[in-house]
């Protein structure tokens, strides 16, 4: 059976992994600089995607460029909420039903808006686009199941007074204090601000997240603040074995109880293990492997984006996906930033199918993991009936398609 672009258009996707200031639309960017008078390389897309926007870099500090120009534009609520509006839509138009957004609501506070404003506006360019995709389905009598999305904040593991006029603020109110002490506080503040939000507005507010700087900015600095919204009942997922190794991952799982990991990219690489720490880098590797499997924490794979950030890895099949594959990991597939690394959700599953052959079984399964192990803002119940709509639809398209496959598990 081949599993054709059509059918990967046609089926419910979710991105659990996509930071809205990475995921902008080039012609947003490049219209609101023009309005907020923000100097750009190029005024041209086809210039933009030359000098900025590149079809792969050189590295990670090369892919990183961008954020500079698109962070600076979100700095009020009427560009947050069109960004994430605009964000929604793109999504909608290939098909993803749930999405969840992340972002550091940190580099957008300033003297125009608070933090409260800022979640506030990316909500309501979300649930704006939300409104008026799930009446079109309404009036279409259209059996997909509504379009439903989540945010997630970041938080930073390293961030200088450059970052935002709040990094600035902590930095030099707390000039003398450790740099570890420092980040691990703005991410407390982060934790206690976010969950007091939540709870006063209802924003579907469904995760924390740490991210930036990985290499050299243990996540146990911010165990506090992960402490905070664990026991404040908000699900955790961590950039983790992005630029460093399984013990990241290990330490994102043990220290603050990830429920989900970012990237996971290096969780098979022995030469990322510290050996003075790690006598049996193999057998480390094999446990935490383990562990992971039958636990259940999914992996949110960013295939794409690590193409990008390593130049080291010279095609998609050597990604270590595919031993995350092999060892029945629970994976999902994500965008991580659609701009940035020019890329959308069903490119992303096309080069999973393509390149580590996947059956349409697996791809069901890790379609469909991405569903259930969504944060998703309602009550267990009503996330239950969700997927099951999802699953169901999903068998329609699938015979539409002339595609057969057994029953992904149940739910």
């Amino acid at each position: 059976m081949t599993i054709t672009d059509a059918f990967l258009a046609d089926v419910p996707k979710t991105d659990l992994h996509i930071h809205l200031d990475g995921s902008m639309r080039l012609s947003s960017v490049i219209e609101m600089a023009k309005e907020q008078k923000l100097k750009l390389p190029s005024y041209e897309e086809e210039g933009m995607r030359d000098l900025v926007f590149k079809d792969g870099y050189a590295d990670l500090n090369e892919y990183l460029q961008g954020f500079m120009y698109t962070c600076a534009l979100l700095q009020d609520p009427e560009s947050l909420e069109r960004a994430a509006y605009e964000l929604a839509w793109d999504n909608i138009n290939e098909g993803v039903r749930y999405l969840e957004v992340r972002f550091a609501p940190f580099l957008h506070t300033n003297a125009k808006q608070n933090i409260g404003r800022v979640l506030e506006s990316v909500d309501a360019g979300l649930r704006r686009a939300k409104k008026e995709c799930n009446d079109q389905l309404i009036r279409k009598d259209d059996p997909a199941p509504p379009f439903e999305y989540g945010i997630i904040t970041c938080a930073m593991r390293m961030f200088t007074g450059a970052f935002s006029p709040y990094y600035k603020q902590i930095s030099e109110a707390h000039q003398y204090a450790p740099a570890d002490t420092l980040f691990g506080l703005a991410s407390l503040e982060l934790a206690r601000a976010v969950v007091a939000v939540r709870n006063d507005s209802g924003l579907p507010i469904v995760g924390f997240d740490l991210a930036g700087a990985e290499l050299g900015y243990p996540a146990e600095d911010h165990k506090d603040a992960y402490d905070y919204v664990h026991r404040n009942f908000m699900k955790k997922t961590v950039h983790a074995g992005e630029a460093y190794g399984p013990e990241s991952i290990f330490q994102a799982i043990t220290e603050l109880h990830a429920d989900r990991i970012g990237h996971g990219y290096h969780l098979v690489d022995e030469s990322f293990v510290n050996r003075d720490k790690v006598a049996d880098p193999a057998l480390y590797i094999k446990n935490l492997c383990q562990f992971i499997a039958e636990s259940r924490k999914t992996i949110e794979v960013c295939l794409t984006s690590n193409m990008d950030t390593d130049p080291t890895l010279t095609s998609i099949a050597d990604h270590p996906f595919r031993h995350m594959k092999d060892m029945k990991l629970s994976t999902t597939l994500c965008t991580d930033n659609r701009l940035v690394s020019r890329t959308s959700v069903s490119r992303e599953l096309r080069l999973a199918v393509d390149n580590f052959a996947l059956t349409a079984r697996e791809l069901k399964n890790i379609i469909i993991y991405g569903f259930k192990r969504s944060f998703f803002p309602k009550d267990y119940r009503q996330k239950r009936i969700y997927v099951r709509r999802v699953i169901d639809y999903y068998k329609t398209i699938e015979r539409k398609h002339g595609i057969l496959t057994e029953n992904v598990n149940d739910y």
